[in-house]
């Protein structure tokens, strides 16, 4: 039964946090994809400062091993395209989880300018690893019997 204060109004209004994750995945996504393409094109101009002796030993050990840096740029295509196109969303939030604890601790640790975005990309995925949580529950079962 309609009120008088819903009368004239098409549809009830709908609170902006439903799209929140979606805006999430994009924070997310789209760097992702821009990174990922970077490993293979490299496009993005390094920066002018020297890195701290022990990240640039880490990151020449990297590009040394002659696979890492490709794999890093593959796990970030495919997190990306995962994210934008919001199929298998849990899994590529799956495979970035090693990347951005690894990402953490090298700008801990390492080099600290990178250490703000490391953050926020950390914060998106632990955000999306809760909006996403009941897709883990398997996953972080304390006991689980196979199939």
């Amino acid at each position: 039964m309609p009120t008088d204060s819903n009368i004239g109004d098409p549809q009830p209004k709908k609170p902006f946090a439903r799209h929140l994750p979606a805006i999430a995945r994009y924070l997310m996504g789209l760097p992702l994809l821009l990174f990922g393409l970077n490993a293979f094109l490299n496009f993005i101009p390094q920066p002018k400062t020297p890195m701290p002796a022990g990240a640039a030993d880490f990151t020449g050990a990297l590009m040394r091993s002659g696979y890492m840096m490709q794999l890093i740029g593959t796990t970030h295509l495919l997190v990306a395209a995962s994210l934008l196109s919001n199929r298998f969303v849990p899994l590529g939030l799956a495979l970035f989880a090693p990347f951005i604890v690894n990402a953490m601790a090298f700008h801990l640790c390492l080099e600290r300018t990178g250490l703000p975005i490391a953050a926020v990309f950390m914060a998106l995925e632990l955000y999306l690893a809760w909006k996403y949580r009941r897709a883990f529950q398997g996953m972080l079962a304390s006991r689980a019997s196979p199939a």
